[in-house]
């Protein structure tokens, strides 16, 4: 332990640098991550991380889901719901089908319950990275928005294929009325606890005298909790996860105090960031092992990573023709979607977009490490290292591949040249809330205290300030001088409660709490 935790120490502050870097560099931090690990995995020495593969699923899915389903807008996901369901079920299973045939074929000895095993394992695009996506590439919210929902309910059509699969591969055979039922129950009955418990919780945070550092403890171990129950009764823990997350935070401001929300925000944002970037350099880590667990069994190296290779142009290949056939399927039972100026102009671009969008991650590592080692007769489970390398070679291609030519495809091609547009509504509208909202706040404040208050300092300061905000139409009232001038401002007050913090008769918590206000203002 003494040896392991300053490499673990060492490795946190190797995935700081990176993002850093990777900021810098305007591409997805995953991609330096994953190669920062496959390059760390050559130095001789190093200590070998090794998860259980029963707790990989337990340690970093529920987390994950619970942070994106927070992040993720419900409203766009009802709006875009036939496609982001379609693309989260149907084309995962489409994927899985195809890649079960072409392994079956192509690799000597891979039955089809193993070629479902693979095939539910690498279908599901990452999260993290399609989250990545947006930062430094213009795409259309529509898009960003699908990309999102998808991602988020991808894993549990993907780990519902990966559970059947290993069922048939362990009892050698399967049966539908009973995987039908089974199918249902995971489905359903995920979603309902996830919902149930996500009530109980809520229950918890309004009727107990919580203050923030409670609050988010127990934002924290919410998801684990729902993971957790959902699987001891043989359900989806994703879908209970997700739809328990979607649930809770749709009812956020109901149960949750502005500095439980505000103080949450910053933990999670944190907590997620180590936990993906642990998870990214593991992928890295892990090729040592895994090349060695190849040769062990037999198979050349170059055939491995040819397996691999073709894998990923299948999974490339069954996400674009499942682009395209959504695509096809608007036109022809949505005529008047399709007759859309906007869905005119993108028809054959966004489809390219949606199937070079499909970067590998988390849930297909932690999916291929989490098979077991043997089968329930005592066997070794059948072509393990050579599922797990493949896995490995398609989580690499898809992000380093992808998600470096991603943005140079959309910059040449000039597949958004229209999103100005998109843009510029966006901005009308949020401009339109703002003063909408101070219009409403004035008119409240005066119709309720104007008379009851009539020469009270304090409360015709607080009205004048708001009639002055609703006579604001515009935010150009802030330029590049006036916006310095402000955070001067705010670092001179900084400094002079910094140096109140010397005369005892200032409480040193009074003097945080301000300088809290002044960062919040800035």
């Amino acid at each position: 332990m003494h040896t392991l935790l300053p490499f673990i120490l060492v490795l946190i502050l190797l995935i700081v640098f990176l993002t850093i870097w990777a900021n810098q560099l305007k591409i997805a931090y995953p991609i330096l991550l994953v190669l920062a690990g496959l390059a760390i995995s050559f130095v001789p020495g190093l200590p070998i991380l090794k998860i259980d593969p029963d707790l990989i699923f337990f340690i970093f899915l529920p987390p994950l889901l619970y942070e994106a389903s927070w992040s993720v807008s419900f409203k766009e996901m009802k709006k875009w719901w036939r496609i982001i369901f379609s693309f989260a079920f149907l084309v995962v299973f489409f994927t899985a089908f195809l890649v079960a045939i072409v392994s079956n074929q192509m690799i000597p000895g891979f039955s089809i319950a193993l070629g479902f095993v693979l095939g539910g394992i690498v279908s599901p695009p990452d999260a993290v990275s399609t989250g990545a996506i947006p930062k430094f590439v213009k795409i259309p919210k529509a898009t960003s928005s699908i990309l999102e929902g998808e991602s988020l309910l991808n894993d549990a059509s993907s780990l519902i294929i990966f559970r059947f699969a290993l069922v048939a591969v362990g009892t050698g055979q399967f049966i539908w009325q009973e995987a039908g039922m089974d199918f249902l129950w995971m489905l359903f009955g995920g979603v309902g606890l996830g919902l149930l418990i996500g009530q109980i919780f809520i229950w918890i945070h309004k009727h107990l005298p919580t203050d923030a550092a409670s609050d988010i403890a127990l934002t924290l171990i919410t998801p684990y909790f729902m993971y957790w129950v959902a699987e001891q009764v043989h359900c989806s823990g994703v879908l209970a996860v997700v739809a328990g997350g979607l649930y809770l935070s749709n009812n956020r401001l109901s149960f949750l105090a502005a500095s439980s929300r505000i103080k949450g925000a910053s933990v999670w944002e944190s907590f997620v960031f180590l936990l993906n970037g642990m998870v990214f350099l593991l992928i890295g880590l892990d090729l040592q092992e895994i090349v060695a667990g190849i040769r062990a069994h037999g198979t050349p190296l170059s055939t491995a990573i040819g397996y691999g290779v073709v894998v990923t142009i299948v999974l490339i290949a069954a996400r674009m023709i499942s682009a395209y056939a959504a695509m096809l399927a608007t036109i022809i039972f949505r005529p008047k979607v399709a007759h859309q100026h906007q869905f005119r102009i993108r028809r054959w671009y966004t489809p390219l977009l949606m199937g070079w969008t499909g970067m590998r991650g988390v849930v297909s590592l932690a999916a291929a490490l989490a098979i077991p080692l043997t089968l329930p007769n005592g066997e070794a489970f059948p072509h393990r290292n050579l599922i797990l390398f493949i896995t490995f070679i398609a989580i690499l291609l898809t992000l380093v591949v992808q998600g470096l030519t991603l943005p140079t495809l959309i910059a040449r091609t000039k597949l958004f040249q229209g999103f100005d547009d998109d843009e510029e509504i966006h901005h009308n509208t949020k401009l339109k809330m703002k003063l909408g909202l101070k219009s409403h706040v004035y008119n409240y404040v005066k119709e309720k205290y104007d008379n009851e208050y009539q020469g009270d300092a304090s409360m015709e300061r607080i009205l004048k300030y708001w009639e002055d905000q609703s006579k604001i139409q515009d935010n150009n009232w802030m330029n590049g001088v006036s916006k310095q001038m402000l955070l001067e401002i705010f670092a001179v007050q900084r400094v002079y409660l910094t140096a109140l913090n010397n005369e005892a008769e200032f409480d040193e918590e009074l003097i945080r709490h301000q300088i809290y206000q002044i960062d919040l203002e800035e």
